[in-house]
């Protein structure tokens, strides 16, 4: 377990060192530190003053006022928690079902890998807009049933890198070794092969945190996300098209936050792909180096 940390520490000291992963990281740490202490701030995104509706960006109201005189600042910066709230727990739902699914199914291959991996097929041919809106459909709109629809959709990325990784690595010396001295299955899969795939299981857990996140808003968007008034960036940009001639900073504004956010989550995922094909290769070249 310290080797994973001092790997994942690696990681990250990798991604700072790059301008790009860099900006991203700052960008999503003021974006979860703003959404985290927004109760600190002076902000109401639900104090509501008809006279100041539409109102243009000003000092008073940095990104102006919705139709209902609402600042808009406030319900930028209380949407970023609803978004990271339901990314953060749809990344959770999906690990938590599709690792130890891929887990048993790479470890085995055997019946159980058919069976578990045919159900995965089923997932995958859903598509995740229309499955998480017939979700949403049964269990009634609420951040709840958003945050569950997003995470079983991300539940065949995580099954599928996880078996895949462990079909790659269960023949190996060191996993033979741990065989050969009666290690249990339970106890092979999960201390001695998960913390060897743990690097693309995080690149993949930042990947659908961004699809989750243009998820919940897309759901918003099509008025079957979380209920207002529920501040969340898609309800934003839903009510603020109407209103795109006459107070453009409406949706343009919140559009612009939610679009930094998902690049911020793709520029780091990219990153963190890269740096690990790279050694990926660097360490094929060893080996064989070291064969001739």
């Amino acid at each position: 377990m310290k080797e994973t940390w001092v790997a994942l520490r690696s990681l990250l000291r990798r991604l700072l060192a790059r301008r790009g992963p860099a900006l991203s990281l700052a960008f999503l740490a003021l974006v979860a530190l703003t959404a985290t202490f927004a109760g600190l701030l002076p902000l109401d995104p639900l104090a509501q003053s008809i006279a100041d509706s539409l109102k243009p960006p000003s000092t008073d109201s940095w990104f102006g006022t919705d139709e209902l005189g609402r600042d808009i600042l406030a319900r930028v910066v209380y949407g970023a928690r609803t978004s990271l709230v339901t990314a953060f727990g749809a990344v959770l739902i999906a690990a938590l079902i599709g690792v130890p699914v891929g887990l048993i199914a790479g470890f085995y291959g055997d019946w159980r890998d058919s069976l578990l991996m045919r159900c995965i097929d089923v997932l995958l041919a859903l598509p995740n807009i229309l499955f998480a809106m017939a979700l949403i459909a049964v269990l009634g709109r609420s951040q709840g049933a958003a945050l569950i629809a997003v995470g079983i959709a991300g539940i065949p990325g995580f099954a599928r890198i996880a078996r895949a990784q462990v079909m790659a690595l269960r023949q190996l010396d060191f996993v033979m070794a741990v065989r050969s001295f009666g290690g249990r299955p339970g106890y092979i899969m999960l201390r001695t092969l998960l913390p060897n795939i743990l690097s693309p299981l995080v690149v993949q857990a930042i990947v659908l945190a961004s699809v989750a996140i243009l998820l919940e808003a897309a759901l918003a968007f099509l008025g079957v996300g979380v209920p207002p008034p529920t501040p969340s960036w898609g309800e934003m940009l839903r009510t603020g098209k109407s209103y795109l001639y006459e107070a453009p900073s409406y949706a343009v504004l919140p559009g612009l936050v939610l679009t930094l956010t998902i690049l911020s989550f793709d520029t780091i995922g990219r990153a963190l792909t890269a740096i690990l094909d790279r050694d990926e290769t660097e360490a094929s070249g060893v080996a064989i180096g070291g064969r001739r």
